[in-house]
């Protein structure tokens, strides 16, 4: 098992609603199930924003527009003032959505989702219709897989990358991967730890393996 794609860790079934789904209906399925986004589609499934838990609480934060618009506040804080008014999901959703598809590497998605500032991100297919979404804590389920699982992958990448799988022993606790023995190349340790570290579940990668030829000064990469 390599890098995990988007599709292997999202939630498939997605709570929904669309452009005219009345507030308070917004608010108790977000309660009834137990879940901080929620994306509108549009009729043919393809998403046209979403709604959060802080769009939501913006109703209480301006008294539903009663408070007196924060002209020198910035534009955000005007913006949360506007949805305070919100009566329908149209008028309350976040857009345009942020999308990722599901081919693309969890960390790819991870990343994104750090840079946008955002809790969840919708999945769509390349049609664009919504098939899923990647929330922060669909991504930590791989950091409990088993200790032997992630050593067995690891070795199954050394193999492949160094073909020269005798010479490296791999020893995985609590996540954290020990790999020693000697390769030909400096080059050949580097790629070892680099695979390594992109298995699910690694925490960390003590690279002990030793290399006869720098390979590496050589040709001054």
């Amino acid at each position: 098992m390599g890098e995990p794609a988007v599709a292997e860790v999202m939630t498939r079934q997605v709570i929904t609603a669309v452009p005219d789904t009345p507030f308070k209906e917004l608010a108790g399925a977000m309660l009834a199930h137990g879940i901080d986004v929620l994306p509108v589609i549009d009729i043919d499934g393809r998403p046209l924003g979403v709604v959060s838990e802080a769009d939501v609480l913006t109703k209480l934060e301006f008294h539903g527009g009663a408070d007196p618009t924060p002209m020198f506040a910035g534009p955000r804080c005007r913006s949360r003032w506007y949805k305070s008014l919100a009566l329908h999901a149209a008028d309350l959703m976040t857009t345009p959505p942020i999308t990722t598809t599901p081919g693309t590497p969890v960390s790819t998605a991870i990343h994104l989702m750090a840079r946008m500032r955002i809790r969840q991100i919708c999945v769509v297919a390349c049609s664009g219709h919504l098939i899923g979404m990647l929330a922060r804590r669909d991504a930590l389920h791989l950091f409990v897989r088993g200790d032997s699982a992630i050593e067995a992958d690891i070795e199954r990448v050394i193999t492949t990358k160094t073909r020269r799988p005798n010479q490296v022993t791999v020893h995985v606790t609590d996540g954290v991967v020990t790999l020693d023995g000697t390769l030909t190349l400096h080059s050949a340790v580097q790629r070892a730890g680099v695979a390594a570290h992109h298995i699910p579940g690694v925490v960390a990668v003590r690279n002990n393996l030793r290399y006869d030829i720098d390979d590496l000064m050589i040709t001054g990469l």
